[in-house]
């Protein structure tokens, strides 16, 4: 009898035991499914972003996507031509040993932070009311034609996308007849952070010289609309300026700048060279040798510094600078428009055909850099730094 109770203790506890264990089972499944389902929701939605989250999301996106999906990086390391391919192997690789789930949930709070992000504030984003713009925001108001660079969340980095309508914004600021003058700022904390390299990411089937070709062509036209704009051109740099957006600024006629605006040119770091006719422009506001410092070996300078340069025209505290400019550029607009725009070509007409002459040089000199070993390991190393902080 005693073992018969005892034989029936055990079958319960066997019972319990295998109960416990097949719904531990089911609800790790239910888990497991649940997260499935959370993976696909998430692998819809980042295909409906508005906004392009960048090339560091992009590639974490890319990584923990094959990481959730394949497992461990099972691919051959691409040729160093291939810069894209190279970044997205890097990123992956990185993840080594990562368990599939936890790369499934990685990648859904990623997405869903973009999405919320969206759906949330708009500082960050492109602003409404840019029209046919994608990436400025153009507003004609009392004379003033003012182009404000509409890429925050991306430091307002050129794209090719932005120089077109950048050229097309001048040549229509141009031609208005209610145009007085035109003015240059750019969106958040930023001015502009110069040439977005992801312009360098995609190499065209018919190899890099045609990208870098295709990209001089793009920079002689930019550099040549400024050359060309006839009316008063006002350079608002309301924070740090990179590359050709410090560059061009030889080229407008009155520069303002925040306090806490910042000026650098590291062509050298990137194996390139000056543009923007800054080869011709530096030198002659600033002194040979102030210009190399910035051109060659790419110092960086504060707005005070670039004052001193005469690279800006004043400096203001940055809790008054858009008031301050703003009230100064309202003024402008009431001037006489035949007046400046009649001064302006006598003051420039003397050097057109020089500045032309400078920016095709410029442009030959960087189409032919673009294309050699120091520029492309630049590239791979910028690239290989972004994947390197996932």
């Amino acid at each position: 009898m005693a073992a018969s109770m005892m034989n029936f203790g055990r079958v319960l506890s066997v019972q319990r035991i295998t109960s416990n264990f097949v719904r531990g089972f089911k609800k790790s499944i239910g888990a497991m499914g649940a997260l499935d389902a959370e993976f696909e929701q998430a692998k819809q939605q980042s295909t409906s972003l508005k906004n392009d989250p960048g090339n560091d999301v992009k590639l974490q996106m890319y990584a923990l996507f094959k990481q959730a999906t394949v497992g461990k990086c099972n691919i051959p390391k691409p040729g160093v031509m291939d810069f894209v391919g190279k970044a997205k192997w890097q990123a992956w690789n990185q993840l080594d040993e990562m368990p599939q789930n936890d790369a499934q949930s990685k990648y859904i709070e990623l997405i869903k932070s973009l999405t919320e992000a969206e759906g949330g504030e708009t500082a960050g984003e492109v602003s409404e009311g840019s029209g046919r713009y994608n990436t400025l925001q153009v507003d004609q108001v009392d004379g003033v034609y003012k182009i404000t660079l509409n890429r925050p969340n991306k430091k307002n980095a050129i794209t090719l996308e932005m120089y077109e309508e950048l050229c097309e914004a001048l040549n229509e600021a141009a031609k208005d007849k209610d145009t007085v003058l035109a003015c240059v700022t750019g969106a958040g904390d930023y001015y502009c952070s110069g040439n977005d390299l992801g312009n360098f990411a995609n190499i065209p089937p018919e190899g890099i010289t045609a990208m870098a070709e295709k990209a001089g062509e793009i920079l002689l036209k930019f550099v040549g609309t400024f050359i060309e704009f006839p009316k008063p051109l006002i350079g608002l740099i309301n924070g740090p300026a990179v590359g050709v957006s410090v560059t061009i600024l030889g080229l407008f006629d009155v520069v303002y700048a925040s306090d806490r605006a910042t000026f650098h040119t590291p062509f050298s770091a990137l194996g390139q060279s000056p543009e923007g006719c800054s080869s011709y422009t530096f030198p002659k506001m600033m002194g040979l040798a102030k210009a190399s410092e910035m051109l060659l070996l790419n110092k960086k300078i504060t707005a005070v510094e670039a004052c001193e340069r005469s690279l800006v025209t004043a400096v203001f505290p940055e809790d008054s600078f858009h008031k301050v400019t703003e009230q100064r550029v309202k003024a402008y607009a009431k001037l006489p428009r035949k007046s400046m725009q009649k001064s302006k070509c006598l003051i420039r007409d003397g050097e057109r055909d020089l500045l032309h002459k400078v920016n095709k040089a410029e442009c030959d000199l960087l189409v032919e850099l673009w294309q050699g070993d120091e520029c492309m390991n630049a590239i791979m190393q910028f690239f290989s730094s972004k994947s390197s902080k996932l």
